[in-house]
Order: C-alpha cells, then sequence, then structure tokens
C-alpha cells in the first residue's frame, strides 16, 4: 500500500500493529474495519473527487463522515445498524488519532461526538423445535456432503455458536475422549469459553470426524469443516449451506421455516429453546458467550409464551362464568315479567 500520506501510514499502523498487538483485538474485527475503510476511500473518491493516493488526514472530517454515512445509507442501500458499524470503525480509528495526530484533536472531538444512527428494532428470528427438526431432516446423510451438512447445523444449533465460531473451529477444539463431552470455542474479542455437548450431538460428530480421519490426535490444528479443496470454510460457505436446506425445508411446510433466516436465527433458536426448557439465563449467557446477562434478557423478553405461562399461573379469576345460570333465570315469574314488557 502506497503509504506516501499521512492518511496512510496512520491506516497501516493502526491495522498491522495498533489492533492487534495494543488492543488485542481479533481478526474478524480488523477485517471489519478494513472493509470500512475501503468504503470511506470509495465514497471519498467517487463523491468529493479525492483519490486515495491523494487523501490525507485534513479530508478526515465530521463533515466528510456525516456525509459517508450518508452515501451508506442511501446510495448502497445499507441499514442503520451496517452504518453503525462503519461509524464504530472510524470512531476507533479517531481514538487513535488523538495521540498520533494532536494538532487536529479539536476535529477529532468533533468526529466522536457523533451519535450512532436510532436502528429498527426487530423482533428475534427464531425458529421453533419442530422448524429444527424438519431443518436438520434435510441433508441426505447417505452422501458424505450430507453428513458434513448435518454435522454443521447440528452442531451450530447444539453450541449455539456464531457463524464464524464455527468456521473457526479446528479438530484441538472437540473434547470427545470421555464424558462430559465439550468443544472449545473462540468468540469474539479472542474470549474462549467450553460448552457442553449433548449425547446424540456427540454421536453425529463422531461419525464424521471418524470418516474423515479427524480422531487422530496429530490433526488438532486441522480445521474441523473444510471444503473440497481441504480448507476451512469461510462463513459465507456456512451461510449457503444453511441457506440450501432452509430453502427445501420451506418447501414441505412454510410455516415452520420464516423466509429471512440466518446462521444468527439458529443462534436465537438454541437461546429461546434453552429459555422455554427452564434453564437459568446464567447458563444461556455462558453458552452463547455474551459478556453481560442483560444481552441474554431479551431473550426472556422476547418469548412470549414463557409470558403467557406466566400470566396464566399468576391469573386470580375474577370474572364471572359465562356458562353458569344467573340467580335471576331460574326465576320463572321474574322471565315471565320481563317478557312481558315488550308487548
Amino acid at each position: 500500500m502506497n503509504t506516501n500520506t499521512d492518511f496512510a501510514a496512520c491506516i497501516v499502523r493502526f491495522l498491522t500493529q495498533y489492533l492487534p498487538h495494543e488492543r488485542n483485538v481479533s481478526s474478524n474485527t480488523i477485517a471489519s474495519y478494513k472493509t470500512a475503510f475501503v468504503l470511506y476511500i470509495k465514497y471519498m473518491k467517487s463523491e468529493c473527487g479525492v483519490d486515495v493516493s491523494k487523501l490525507k488526514l485534513e479530508h478526515l472530517t465530521r463533515a466528510s463522515i456525516l456525509g459517508f454515512l450518508k452515501w451508506l445509507l442511501m446510495k448502497q442501500n445499507n441499514t442503520p445498524a451496517t452504518c453503525n458499524y462503519r461509524l464504530a470503525a472510524l470512531h476507533s480509528f479517531v481514538h487513535y488519532l488523538k495521540y498520533e495526530a494532536i494538532d487536529r484533536l479539536d476535529e477529532w472531538q468533533r468526529i466522536l461526538s457523533i451519535k450512532p444512527s436510532k436502528a429498527e428494532v426487530k423482533g428475534l428470528n427464531y425458529l421453533s423445535q419442530e422448524g429444527i427438526k424438519l431443518l436438520l431432516s434435510q441433508p441426505d446423510v447417505t452422501t458424505w456432503k450430507g453428513r458434513r451438512h448435518l454435522a454443521i447445523l447440528s452442531l451450530m444449533y447444539d453450541t449455539g455458536a456464531r457463524v464464524q465460531e464455527i468456521a473457526d473451529l479446528t479438530v484441538g477444539c472437540v473434547r470427545l475422549e470421555h464424558e462430559p463431552y465439550s468443544i472449545k470455542i473462540f468468540g469474539k474479542g479472542r474470549k474462549t469459553r467450553i460448552v457442553p455437548l449433548a449425547r446424540e450431538q456427540v454421536v453425529i460428530l463422531r461419525q464424521y470426524m471418524e470418516e474423515n480421519g479427524l480422531l487422530n490426535t496429530n490433526n488438532v490444528s486441522e480445521p474441523l469443516f473444510f471444503n473440497t479443496r481441504h480448507e476451512k470454510l469461510t462463513r459465507e460457505g456456512v451461510s449457503y449451506i444453511l441457506k440450501t436446506y432452509a430453502d427445501l425445508a420451506r418447501i414441505h411446510s412454510p410455516s415452520l421455516i420464516p423466509q429471512r433466516i440466518s446462521c444468527h436465527s439458529i443462534r436465537h433458536s438454541r437461546a429461546m429453546h434453552l429459555l422455554q426448557a427452564n434453564v437459568n439465563l446464567v447458563y444461556i449467557r455462558d453458552i452463547l458467550g455474551h459478556v453481560s446477562i442483560q444481552t441474554t434478557e431479551i431473550y426472556a423478553r422476547a418469548d412470549s409464551k414463557a409470558k403467557r405461562d406466566a400470566l396464566e399461573k399468576s391469573y386470580a379469576k375474577l370474572t364471572p362464568d359465562l356458562n353458569t345460570p344467573r340467580k335471576w333465570e331460574k326465576n320463572k315469574d321474574l322471565l315471565e315479567w320481563l317478557m312481558a314488557l315488550k308487548k
């Protein structure tokens, strides 16, 4: 990369030194930040006429970033949530610049004062247990590819793992030697968590690993799930697998498989099913790898079945029974008298 400008030089140091070594940021976060900068550079060239070779820190202003966010929203059709992700990347860069280019401190403060947009709060998109069962019945287990896909989808559901976490799994992450069976998952912020595996899941996973020669201790660093070139699957590859079988399942029962489904929908499904099985929120938090219990509480707020059950348990009967005859109805003379009033 051409680092002749101060902007380019700072971007390089920010991505290659500051984030990975000083902040210990994960490679996935760095990749997301890179995307934000690529889009910003594209915006500055197409909308402001500033080529990357001439882009300097003086071009990084509150006005240019506000214009960039508007461009993302109006011309790139990004959602407010996506725009907020891009803004977060730029904010992180500007925090870094506060110590690298202190002569522009006033401008950095103006940029940091830009508030994220209020994104529309959408309901959780998850499948019922019947929907998950239908989805997992779609892979053709008479083929190698079908068995691999069943292992991927069932493990994704059983662990509630994010799509990138599934793609990053290696053979060494799996513990099937003795009970309790578990798997080590590397989550956001390079945090790891140990998630227990159900016996049914272990049967599927062990058969898959045995078939592909992955039970050998020499393969601990090999990817757990790989493509035909023996390369680890990408998040796009895992998402494609899910979409393929979701489309097949939807043909059988459109009501069970929503039109909008993603790998995160499977994660949401697992969390909701654990909650409905009365698993403590603290355990669900640990399984999902949430930092705060408040993040996990969204499932409790979204679970209409749990709300209904709680209301039914606390319900005190105050209304009259419409099927019970009223005392005055037994008085035929009164009824005859009332009927006579109509004449």
